[in-house]
């Protein structure tokens, strides 16, 4: 009877509706799930023209997707990581760089309040020696900042070539679940798990690079750099490679059918971008200031002390306080070993008490200097200045973190609003189809009645 069949499909559809619903509040937590639904069609009616209709069926199971929200994820995730690795490296420099107890002023201007306290008693073994203390511990500490910087080197290159083997996990996978997607959807099977698994992989590797990505009728996506080079074609995937060099530490390569592509890795975005932007653009120019202020002041003392004598003439004139060893690690500066106290020559002209060599080794914390990244600055105002342009950098990368973190968070929520599981909308839906189903069975009741009746009046 058609009463039945008409029921009979009912009750089957609504036991699929039931089962996607059940499918979805399992998955409530799941981070990355697509909700999914029944789509329910009605079944015409037949060619007698007294047919009403032959019931429902299921035609397929809706994936709820937003293609420009899911986009939209994948930039700001871009976005968030250009900026997020970076800042635990602005925010170390500036607490080392500003601290009293490592910073580079304070050793300046104790070294040279050590010089300027030595002109009361020019020949105080005391007082001599308390310049040369004073010398040693600024340049312990030219040397100890020197070796954050190159930490900082260590490990951004480090976490740089991390990145890239990451990447290479995420960009293999997503090929592969584009090859299993394409099977499954040509075998009119449902790939929404494999789909959801495979934007989830897109969206991890856009955090540590940015992405292009477009869609195929066969439900593959194509992803590719910002740039234009390729990362994954339907089933096929390239392979980035770390290719640094001394002289580049911040090359990449990718290798795509055969062939390999340069890569910058500055205009990369996410991650692997922001790394490779504050070495560039922060960490290395810092570090190249600092090395020129140790230079400026090794070769401008020793040069002040060679015009002096620390005798009476015909005496030995003065020798060099500083060593600047260029190019030699850790070491910006440091004072030659076996200079004594006597040996400072602070006299002009070798006269017992005379300080002109003194003061005008004094007078050169007042001197204009340049460095690389700042241009012209006195030599007292040098560290106060570089710190001054690390804070800058450090508050605009703060707050573009702020922003991005806040557009990130935005675009989840739109993301959640479209795709995600509302537990209130399925609890109704759960409603709604139970409903249904009983409904449906209901009348299948009805109609066994009814067949049974008509069997009793043909007795």
């Amino acid at each position: 009877m058609t009463i039945i069949n008409n029921a009979l499909s009912g009750a089957l559809a609504a036991q699929i509706a039931l089962a996607a619903s059940s499918h979805n509040i399992a998955n409530l937590q799941t981070k990355g799930f697509t909700r999914q639904s029944a789509l329910l069609m009605s079944l015409g009616p037949d060619a007698s023209g007294r047919s009403a209709g032959n019931g429902v069926q299921v035609t397929s199971l809706l994936r709820f997707s937003d293609n420009y929200k899911t986009q939209a994820m994948w930039r700001a995730n871009s976005e968030l990581g250009m900026h997020s690795q970076s800042q635990p490296y602005l925010t170390q420099l500036e607490s080392v760089m500003g601290d009293s107890s490592a910073s580079l002023s304070a050793g300046i201007d104790d070294f040279f309040k050590a010089i300027n306290a030595v002109a009361g008693d020019p020949g105080s073994t005391p007082l001599r020696q308390q310049v040369l203390t004073a010398a040693n511990l600024m340049a312990e500490r030219f040397n100890g900042l020197n070796n954050v910087y190159n930490t900082q080197l260590t490990s951004v290159r480090q976490q740089r070539s991390a990145l890239v083997d990451s990447a290479n996990v995420d960009i293999a996978t997503i090929a592969r679940l584009n090859k299993q997607i394409s099977a499954t959807q040509a075998g009119g099977v449902s790939a929404s798990s494999l789909i959801d698994a495979r934007d989830q992989a897109i969206d991890d590797l856009s955090s540590k690079m940015g992405l292009e990505v477009s869609n195929n009728g066969d439900g593959t996506r194509d992803v590719s750099l910002k740039s234009g080079q390729a990362l994954v074609i339907g089933g096929m995937h390239g392979t980035l490679k770390a290719g640094a060099t001394p002289d580049s530490p911040q090359a990449f390569s990718i290798t795509f059918a055969n062939s390999t592509f340069a890569l910058d890795a500055s205009k990369m975005g996410g991650q692997l971008g922001g790394l490779t932007h504050f070495e560039i653009t922060t960490l290395l120019p810092l570090q190249k200031d600092v090395d020129a202020l140790a230079e400026e002041i090794a070769v401008r003392v020793n040069a002040q002390l060679a015009a002096g004598y620390n005798a009476p003439p015909p005496g030995p004139n003065g020798v060099p306080l500083f060593v600047y060893p260029r190019g030699t690690g850790s070491e910006m500066l440091k004072t030659i070993e076996g200079f004594k106290a006597e040996d400072f020559a602070f006299s002009s002209d070798g006269l017992p008490g005379d300080t002109g060599n003194l003061q005008k080794l004094a007078a050169l914390k007042s001197q204009p200097i340049t460095l690389p990244g700042i241009g012209s600055v006195l030599l007292s105002d040098a560290d106060t200045q570089m710190l001054g342009k690390l804070a800058v950098d450090s508050k605009i990368n703060k707050a573009s973190l702020k922003t991005t973190d806040t557009v990130r968070v935005q675009s989840i929520n739109d993301w959640q609003s479209t795709s995600g599981v509302n537990e209130d909308e399925e609890a109704v839906k759960l409603v709604e189809f139970q409903r249904m189903y009983q409904a449906n069975m209901q009348v299948i009741t009805i109609a066994n009645s009814l067949f049974d009746a008509t069997l009793a009046m043909m007795r």
